[in-house]
């Protein structure tokens, strides 16, 4: 049976995850009671954008919601844990909350499926125990805020990022469109900007990424400004495909043979 995972529209107090088995079975609903902090009060983010399965194990998973971070279950969304131990919120009172951090994308990494990325509300943070812990990898960025992460598919400690001056300020830094990319888990970033214009006054949303899955990663995005761009060579270099659109909102990718 193929078990289907999704974060549905909340209301206005609680989010949840719903599942599904194979098609057609219905969807069961909100999963759980719905993603409660521990203290009992609802997680405040409105909209769970990340479900990332466990691969060895078929209950666990992780979630991610904005303005709420970073959740774990391991039995199947009956009960879940805060895990944002070492996520800062600079925004709130406690800057070192249990829960209420404003994650904006988790990727998961392809060989060592324990460590995650993490792209915060002005944060990135790498995870090397599943979530449990969290370590900065914001040094050598030109900014530490943006929406978008993504992992390699294939290469472990290889990840992407688009970066956003501030919350304040949605715009590429210095006006240059860029992808930062590191090949060593965060511990050092190269600037990918080929192709790419400036001055730029434009953002790319937190599903407005992806990669494909060739033997030479392709890297595709859209902007606000509806413009997509993609890069056959894991970034190096970037050619425009698509223009005049609306804002992007979601851009995906496959590979076809």
């Amino acid at each position: 049976m193929t078990t289907t995972w999704c974060g549905p529209a909340p209301n206005r107090r609680r989010s949840g995850a719903a599942v599904t088995g194979a098609s057609p079975s219905p969807w069961s609903g909100v999963c759980g009671s719905t993603l409660i902090a521990p203290s009992g009060v609802p997680g405040s983010g409105a909209a769970v954008h990340t479900i990332l399965p466990d691969p060895a194990d078929a209950d666990a998973m992780l979630v991610a919601m904005s303005t709420g971070g970073v959740y774990r279950t391991a039995d199947g969304g009956e009960s879940w844990t805060a895990n944002n131990s070492g996520i800062k919120a600079p925004y709130l009172p406690d800057p070192w909350p249990e829960f209420g951090q404003c994650v904006h994308k988790v990727a998961r990494d392809s060989v060592n499926p324990a460590r995650l990325y993490a792209q915060n509300h002005h944060g990135v943070y790498r995870s090397d125990d599943n979530g449990a812990t969290w370590t900065s990898i914001a040094d050598g960025l030109p900014t530490d805020f943006g929406f978008t992460v993504l992992a390699h598919p294939h290469r472990g400690d290889t990840l992407w990022l688009i970066p956003v001056t501030a919350d304040s300020k949605r715009i590429p830094p210095d006006g240059q469109l860029q992808v930062q990319r590191s090949v060593d888990a965060g511990a050092t970033w190269v600037t990918c900007s080929g192709g790419l214009p400036a001055p730029s006054y434009t953002c790319v949303l937190r599903d407005a990424a992806a990669a494909d899955t060739h033997q030479e990663v392709g890297i595709y995005f859209g902007t606000r400004n509806g413009e997509v761009y993609a890069s056959v060579d894991e970034g190096e270099s970037f050619s425009l495909i698509a223009g005049q659109l609306p804002d992007v909102l979601c851009v995906r990718a496959a590979v076809l043979t």
